[in-house]
């Protein structure tokens, strides 16, 4: 059996042990196809898995990381999708083709890549051709391994669950993956953008994407801030990436009827806020766990016609994923990325 080379670790942990490890390449039958990977994306989410397993019944040696693009080598007799040499991305959510997502009251869907599932960081995978879709025609691997997660939230977020029209206000909160593709895709549908931020060089190069307004959130209350720009009106559309009690903030910038999508966790997973705004606003607080397959083709087909081009902070080489991680881990703006 051939081999590839993939990062590993044999257990969790915040000091978990990185490795490059190989492992077997199965045959390629049926629905299976062979892809060489040539990109893959981080997201803090990567981190949260490595350092405390979330739960999750991980497979060891476990291999991290969800978010892919490469180009598929060799395809089974069964396989419709896909051809030899067609450039892929992979899915988060392999099995949410479409509509309500799976699993029950009691038990949550959370079969995902990089978790449930065994991740990308490999240089070869052989997986069901239901796992992939194409990757944008106008970017490069790196740029394209950047929409399975990060770009699909923001476009699920806004579009498939939103229905984002023109000129509605989206405030995007701090300057990662997430909330730059919010930025961008706010901007392609014609909405107006306000964006917070702690960094005055950050909020200038969200600027320079086409934000329309700049809250520096270390310059006073930031929902003060945003009264004051849309004349005490909100906003339309909230992106609520912090998570744990900074929902309470969301509640108080949405606008009356508005929606609060609440996606991030990085104060925390137990969300709270007072019930004054919720019950006299009466917004639609939806939770986003990313996207399924058929709003990641809408959102390919997007980038394709408008030119979108996704913001990677740092390309990194494949043997250099600790310095990547201590790159996310710092904050980026935008995207860190591993290219093969």
């Amino acid at each position: 059996m051939q081999t590839t080379r993939q990062w590993q670790t044999e257990a969790i942990g915040p000091e978990a042990d990185l490795k490059i490890g190989e492992a077997g390449i199965p045959e390629v039958s049926g629905t299976m196809v062979r892809v060489r990977t040539q990109a893959v994306s981080l997201n803090f989410r990567d981190r949260l898995v490595l350092e405390s397993g979330m739960g999750l019944p991980l497979q060891f040696p476990f291999v991290p990381a969800s978010d892919m693009a490469g180009v598929v080598e060799a395809v089974g007799p069964d396989v419709t999708r896909f051809k030899p040499g067609d450039r892929v991305i992979s899915t988060f959510s392999p099995d949410w083709i479409e509509g309500r997502g799976p699993g029950t009251a009691r038990t949550p869907h959370y079969r995902t890549r990089g978790g449930f599932y065994p991740g990308v960081l490999s240089e070869h995978t052989v997986l069901s051709e239901q796992w992939f879709t194409l990757a944008p025609a106008t970017l490069d691997a790196a740029e394209a391994s950047t929409l399975p997660c990060a770009g699909l939230t923001a476009w699920f977020a806004l579009i498939e669950c939103g229905r984002l029209k023109a000129g509605d206000k989206v405030l995007v909160q701090g300057t990662g993956g997430v909330a730059l593709f919010g930025l961008q895709i706010a901007k392609a549908h014609g909405a107006e953008v306000f964006i917070t931020s702690g960094s005055t060089e950050k909020l200038e190069r969200a600027s320079a994407l086409g934000a329309d307004h700049l809250i520096n959130r270390h310059e006073g209350d930031w929902v003060e801030q945003l009264y004051h720009l849309t004349g005490d009106y909100g906003a339309d559309h909230v992106l609520e990436i912090v998570g744990g009690p900074h929902l309470g903030q969301a509640l108080k910038a949405v606008a009356v009827n508005g929606r609060i999508s609440v996606i991030g966790v990085f104060e925390g997973f137990d969300v709270s806020g007072p019930a004054a705004p919720l019950l006299l606003k009466a917004p639609i607080v939806q939770g986003i766990s990313v996207g399924h397959r058929r709003a990641l083709e809408d959102l390919v087909r997007a980038v394709d016609r408008t030119g979108l081009k996704p913001v990677i902070d740092k390309r990194y080489a494949f043997g250099e994923l600790p310095q990547a991680f201590d790159h996310l881990y710092r904050g980026p703006f935008g995207k860190v990325v591993i290219e093969f």
